[in-house]
């Protein structure tokens, strides 16, 4: 079948006063043991400079052994940045614009500065993305959990729950309907936010849902072990939910409510973690996944019979490649097509330990997992790349690829714009009154 593309990853990020422990070789080393072949990471502005951000991050990826992309996260915004948007689609190969509605103080945006985006975005045809969780709420909620002496990491959870990513979903969803541009929602992990997308897309609004694979296949227990090691590593934004929202995203991935699955590949080690050892406002946020997404999402997908072995190339690639306008080069197996090809076993078993993986990572959050469905073989640009169980990568040998703007996703904007202007029936002419 066609190789995982991996919509969402950070690799070489710096955050929280460190950086993700795993590079531009490490993590595509990692995402090709596990049968994906190419990924979009998020480039974070220099600054609040797109173009400062983006020549940082074509340092950071020389050391490429696959193919990969870049989103543009937007932090601030002036005629500059605004200008650095059109730069980017026009020239860099960026069609996708990401949006962070939390971390206040950091990289959190207001409604004002999202409205501006939106527009920018709709008059680029690039895609807007939002991290949706309210950040003043978030604020509030960790000074409540300090308040009550929950410092550990099950205060992470505590201070930000699913109802404020289900308002902010929402509330992005409305203002994109607003603009009348797309809207993809990154990391979905609750019931909430889903049911918020599943509103908008029974209206025939265009947004795109985006679960990951930590939200799929586990739960918050995690986060209350008593060994901080343990329960830091649990610790991403938004939270892993409690029992029942991985199979709600489960269900809403198979009947298309959920369009895509990504991972959110954001490691920090023990060492890292550690440095929220008596706050958990300090943890690096943060887990792993790009090793692991193409056989969890099998195992508990495919194996389960919740979608089929067709549902699962759409889910894990082709529909990526069609949101991010690179199909059929990605996504598919045709001539003309990158040969990004993987073998999968379906009556062999994998299991998943930090001790054989191939991040950099000293611990996993899917540690001790076994189940059916196994990569055997893992084919990069026409490369036999992984095999046997033995990589076979050179750093540098990897490419990047452009992602041209207005994609599917963008078919009838215009007319949609059209009805919405006849609609006004304004300006009325109206007599002025005479004295």
């Amino acid at each position: 079948m066609p190789g995982g593309i991996d919509p969402h990853t950070h690799l070489s990020m710096e955050f929280m006063d460190t950086q993700t422990i795993d590079d531009f070789f490490s993590g595509q080393a990692a995402a090709l043991a596990g049968g994906t072949t190419m990924h979009i990471d998020f480039v974070i502005p220099v600054n609040g400079s797109l173009l400062g951000g983006y020549e940082a991050y074509v340092e950071k990826a020389r050391k490429s052994c696959m193919d990969y992309g870049f989103h543009m996260a937007v932090t601030k915004w002036d005629d500059t940045v605004s200008k650095e948007m059109e730069i980017m689609v026009k020239d860099k190969g960026i069609n996708s614009f990401k949006f962070f509605m939390a971390y206040k103080g950091a990289l959190m945006i207001n409604d004002e500065i999202l409205l501006e985006g939106f527009k920018k975005c709709k008059s680029l045809g690039a895609v807007a993305m939002v991290h949706g969780e309210n950040g003043d709420a978030v604020f509030a909620g960790q000074k409540r959990m300090i308040e009550l002496g929950i410092t550990g990491p099950e205060g992470h959870a505590l201070s930000r729950p699913a109802v404020i990513e289900g308002e902010a979903t929402g509330r992005a969803i409305h203002l994109a309907r607003f603009v009348n541009t797309p809207l993809y929602v990154v990391h979905v992990m609750s019931i909430d936010a889903v049911e918020e997308i599943a509103r908008a897309r029974k209206s025939g609004q265009r947004v795109i849902g985006e679960p990951i694979v930590a939200g799929l296949a586990l739960d918050d227990s995690g986060l209350w072990d008593p060994d901080f090691k343990t329960a830091a590593k649990f610790v991403m934004s938004p939270p892993i939910r409690g029992p029942g929202h991985g199979k709600a995203l489960q269900a809403a991935l198979s009947t298309g409510i959920l369009q895509l699955v990504g991972t959110d590949h954001c490691p920090f080690n023990s060492t890292q973690k550690s440095l929220g050892i008596d706050d958990f406002r300090k943890i690096p946020n943060g887990v792993n996944g790009i090793e692991e997404r193409m056989h969890i999402v099998w195992d508990s997908m495919v194996v389960s019979g919740q979608i089929s072995v067709t549902d699962y190339v759409r889910l894990t690639s082709t529909e990526c490649a069609r949101i991010f306008n690179i199909y059929p080069r990605k996504g598919a197996i045709l001539v003309g097509s990158d040969a990004d090809i993987i073998i999968l076993n379906p009556n062999s078993s994998f299991e998943i330990s930090s001790s054989f993986h191939h991040s950099r990572l000293d611990t996993n959050v899917y540690e001790g997992r076994r189940g059916k469905g196994k990569v055997e073989m893992t084919i990069a640009g026409g490369r036999i790349v992984w095999e046997n169980d033995e990589l076979k990568i050179v750093p540098g040998t990897g490419k990047y690829i452009k992602m041209p703007p207005f994609s599917y996703l963008f078919d009838g904007i215009d007319k949609i714009e059209s009805e919405y202007l006849s609609s006004l029936r304004a300006p009325v002419e109206r007599f002025k009154a005479t004295s």
